[in-house]
């Protein structure tokens, strides 16, 4: 089948937005040299939009903007932010307007809350840190888990369960005063008992996810 001699295809480009706030051709062109002469070989030939939205309503000498652009090796591909007539500047100039959509913001982060225990945990026990970290002023018995959907630090001895990133965060660690663990976890990789003992758990330690894999350090005295 023979190959169409066009297509229309939906892509996307990255284009730098120079946002123009006076009319001052001479003022302009005098920063524009300056941020020139910061990376000159990155400006070359490279495709610029013009956003208007500060003189939104003034008038400004878009053609000679656009020589002296281009003495510049500079290309004008487009403007935004522009009224009517800066608009029908661009329009007579063979200059697109280019409609910017609103971007919403994200919203911010929720508060990383830690959990702190100043007790020992007997078997049986079960300790959640939702949306944190946990710290625990003692011992986690044989029996017992403790869980965190950020970082778990033990002051003591850590005999039982400790199951960190439950909610998938590879960055999270499990640190203990004493390892002795019946399993680790972090974001779903797990350690038994004696996978500790095969990769050299010492009696205090860190444990954090390398790649898919977890790994023990040993933490400074």
């Amino acid at each position: 089948m023979q190959k169409p001699v066009l297509e229309l295809k939906g892509s996307s480009f990255t284009l730098s937005v120079l946002h123009v706030n006076s009319t001052d051709l001479p003022l302009l062109l005098q920063e524009l040299d300056k941020k020139l002469a910061q990376a000159p070989q990155f400006f070359i030939h490279a495709p610029l939009v013009l956003n208007f939205s500060a003189i939104n309503g003034e008038a400004i000498d878009l053609a000679k903007l656009q020589q002296t652009m281009a003495d510049r090796q500079l290309i004008l591909v487009g403007v935004s932010g522009a009224d009517a007539q800066q608009q029908q500047q661009a329009e007579s100039l063979g200059i697109a307007h280019l409609k910017m959509g609103k971007q919403n913001p994200l919203p911010p982060p929720a508060p990383r809350v830690c959990k702190i225990v100043k007790q020992n945990i007997r078997s049986g026990q079960q300790i959640y840190a939702k949306g944190g970290d946990l710290v625990i002023f003692g011992a986690v018995s044989n029996g017992a888990e403790v869980i965190a959907d950020g970082s778990i630090h033990i002051y003591g001895t850590l005999r039982g369960k400790a199951m960190a990133g439950a909610s998938g965060d590879n960055n999270a660690v499990i640190i203990a005063k004493t390892l002795d663990a019946e399993l680790v976890s972090i974001a779903g990789q797990y350690w038994l008992a004696e996978n500790l003992q095969q990769h050299g758990a010492k009696s205090s330690g860190c444990i954090r996810l390398n790649g898919e894999s977890l790994i023990v350090e040993t933490l400074p005295d």
